[in-house]
């Protein structure tokens, strides 16, 4: 199964390495367990590619997240920072 390749105009960014990262997955674990090569993990962490909307959907079981909570149009903001300003007033 090959990826889609990203765009530019709606890109769709991710938290994969951070959830990787913080479960001790290694690309080859992730890769294993989602049926893809590993070289699919590094192109999707990194941006390359988009994933499939069923890799996806594995990618999400294996976190046990919502697609929302893996995947966003948006950038993702770094949890320290909403951590850190919650309590300041503007």
């Amino acid at each position: 199964m090959s990826p889609v390749r990203r765009g530019s105009d709606l890109p769709i960014h991710n938290r994969l390495q951070v959830l990787r990262a913080e479960r001790g997955l290694t690309r080859v674990q992730l890769a294993e367990a989602v049926e893809v090569n590993p070289q699919t993990i590094g192109a999707l962490e990194r941006g390359d590619h988009y994933p499939s909307l069923d890799l996806a959907f594995r990618l999400c079981d294996v976190f046990g997240l919502p697609v929302e909570a893996v995947f966003s149009r948006e950038p993702f903001t770094p949890l320290s920072s909403r951590v850190y300003h919650q309590g300041e007033r503007t």
